[in-house]
């Protein structure tokens, strides 16, 4: 298989490797655990190798793609993936949409949405609920086994098994009920979870909740002071950025003079991280064999009394 890297690093607009990240990067969970059926994008490797086709093609004419999902007044995430995928789903050379942000509603009043509905090249009708996700682990894997109650977003104001709770117990189950029937829309229809996204560990070895795909994106996090301890935070050959909410997906490039400028600023850089009143996520670029600058790692870098408060977020699941 193909690293998901080498993928990526094919395409050079920005938009069109979120997108080809989307539709690419690994599942957050595993498909023996998720509880219900995983999302494919491609049905056989031939609508495989065309989406490659059509996204080289498209990244040479961008354009359109930019219309569809470039909001400069939003800064959800959720928004932005979910325009990527359901401009892959009406343009693309796979599945075919068939609507998208479907609402139910009761008595005028909206209980959900279907985030996509689609047809397979075969046939098959397909309902997928879309969730990107970044998650801190926060438990110790010295004690005990992670759960997914372990996995709190950096603000603590989601968590993974609460995610995954509302995604099956709800958001999956909108195409089966009376007020869906109601809109005329034939199935059945196979309601299907398409999670992606990344975790971040602060303890590289700690093993992953049993739910958690083997194959998971990993990032790092340090609290403010460690960070101010890393001797590779200022290095000559490494460059760091703040990686801004709207960049969090695929892997970025720099160019040469950004690198320079971020080379230059490291001191300002260094301080300014240790004194964070928020979790910030940052990422790493390092010179390639070619002379560019690519991607490395990410981590996130929170303030010192986060992780307290983190374990009691995560502590209210017991």
């Amino acid at each position: 298989m193909i690293a998901l890297s080498r993928l990526i690093d094919r395409f050079e607009d920005a938009t069109v490797r979120d997108l080809a990240w989307l539709l690419f990067a690994p599942d957050l969970l595993r498909a023996d655990e998720a509880g219900a059926a995983l999302a494919q994008p491609f049905a056989s490797d031939a609508e495989r190798d065309a989406t490659l086709a059509w996204l080289h093609t498209l990244d040479g004419a961008p354009d359109p793609l930019h219309v569809r999902s470039r909001n400069p007044k939003s800064t959800r995430l959720g928004i932005y993936a979910e325009s990527l995928l359901e401009f892959f789903l009406a343009h693309g050379p796979a599945a075919r949409l068939i609507a998208a942000n479907v609402p139910l509603r009761r008595q005028r009043r909206t209980i959900g949405e279907c985030d996509f509905l689609l047809q397979t090249a075969g046939g098959a009708r397909q309902h997928w609920e879309l969730a990107v996700k970044f998650y801190l682990h926060i438990g110790d894997g010295a004690l005990r086994a992670a759960r997914l109650s372990d996995y709190v977003g950096p603000n603590l104001q989601d968590r993974f098994d609460l995610k995954h709770a509302r995604l099956l117990t709800h958001q999956l189950g909108l195409t089966s009920r009376v007020e869906f029937a109601a809109l005329g829309l034939d199935g059945p229809w196979d309601a299907q979870l398409f999670i992606k996204g990344r975790l971040f560990y602060h303890d590289d070895a700690v093993p992953p909740a049993p739910e958690v795909g083997e194959r998971h994106l990993r990032g790092f996090w340090l609290t403010a002071s460690e960070w101010g301890e890393r001797n590779d935070a200022i290095d000559d050959a490494r460059a760091w950025v703040v990686q801004p909410r709207m960049a969090w997906l695929a892997s970025r490039r720099l160019h040469a003079d950004d690198a320079e400028s971020l080379m230059a600023e490291a001191a300002g850089i260094h301080a300014g991280l240790r004194a964070i009143a928020q979790p910030t996520m940052v990422a790493s670029y390092v010179r390639d064999d070619a002379g560019g600058w690519t991607e490395e790692s990410r981590g996130f870098i929170v303030p010192d009394d986060w992780p307290e408060r983190a374990r009691a977020f995560a502590a209210a699941a017991l």
